[in-house]
């Protein structure tokens, strides 16, 4: 078996080993370093980057001493915006809003305003910059500042990079009714990225991540299944996956890991299992908690759990 029935490895720099040394540059606190790492990756890569190297904690004293000392720097701005989401997100927790206490929200709201504030300078100064832009995209969501603001912020972004997967995926959660969209806005909005990216890039699976946030936003996993399977649903799946995993021209980019587990997880429920097993073996022992948690919030088990369940009906041995 290509990949062991063990705990997948969640953590980014298994599959991605330039984590560290941007993690390590961040908690040492030389900004040079850093800058540099960054700067040799394109606008995807950097946005992921920037992305994980934000979930570091204690580390918004540097980041506002860099802004302050060089306000036009793009990347000091975005990363101090990334890190303020990340850890009023963090206060907020990811219950429904229910469960928050009231000054859970005023902090997380303090958190999110202050990221704002440096966000917009950021634009202002660089509106070509994706990785701010995909950070305000997300800030739009946690503010509540609505449908039309999110798709005036991702439209500045996609003016300059039109297949930017991460506002896309950060718009796409926008769209979702738990978010006060629609299924067929969410839905309308995933097919525009996959039909306007090239074929072989990873944009498709938004297609896939749409429809398994529908599924299971409903009665259970058996009412996910049924949806899953209808012939509609199983064929824009299947295409999704065509113009991307399974076309020769994709590639291992920044964020394949969660693109390879979110369509290995659709093609479990609905019973597609050697096509599951096909996504599993590409991960290896690498893993991303995509949407398994969404079951009962335990990732690592369902993620087990649907592996073992694609190799045994997979005819994987």
């Amino acid at each position: 078996m290509p990949a062991p029935l063990a705990p997948p490895n969640f953590e980014p720099s298994a599959a991605y080993p330039e984590v560290t040394p941007v993690r390590d540059a961040l908690a040492a606190g030389d900004w040079p370093a850093l800058r540099a790492l960054l700067a040799q990756h394109d606008s995807n890569a950097r946005t992921f980057l920037v992305g994980v190297a934000a979930e570091a904690e204690g580390v918004e004293p540097f980041l506002r001493t860099v802004v302050t000392e060089d306000p036009d720097d793009a990347l000091a701005g975005t990363m101090l915006g990334a890190h303020l989401i990340r850890a009023g997100w963090r206060i907020r927790s990811s219950y429904r809003a229910q469960y928050v206490s009231r000054e859970q929200f005023a902090q997380f709201h303090d958190h999110l305003r202050r990221a704002e504030q440096v966000l917009i300078d950021v634009t202002a100064r660089h509106p070509d910059d994706a990785t701010a832009w995909t950070q305000r995209i997300t800030n739009c969501r946690g503010l509540e500042l609505g449908q039309a603001e999110a798709r005036r912020r991702y439209d500045r972004l996609a003016q300059h990079h039109p297949h930017h997967l991460p506002a896309q995926a950060s718009l796409l959660q926008q769209f979702c009714p738990k978010w006060s969209g629609t299924w067929e806005r969410a839905h309308g909005f995933a097919r525009e990225c996959a039909e306007g990216a090239p074929p072989g890039a990873p944009n498709a699976v938004l297609v896939a991540e749409a429809h398994l946030e529908q599924a299971l936003d409903g009665d259970g996993l058996e009412a996910a299944r049924t949806y899953l399977r209808s012939p509609q649903v199983r064929q824009e799946i299947n295409d999704a996956a065509h113009r991307s995993v399974r076309h020769p021209d994709f590639r291992h980019v920044h964020g394949w890991v969660w693109v390879r587990s979110l369509f290995a997880m659709a093609f479990v429920l609905i019973e597609e299992y050697a096509a599951a097993a096909e996504q599993f073996q590409a991960l290896g022992p690498l893993g991303d908690e995509a949407m398994f948690g969404y079951i009962d919030g335990d990732h690592s088990k369902q993620f087990q759990r649907f592996r073992a369940e694609a190799y045994r009906k997979g005819g994987v041995a």
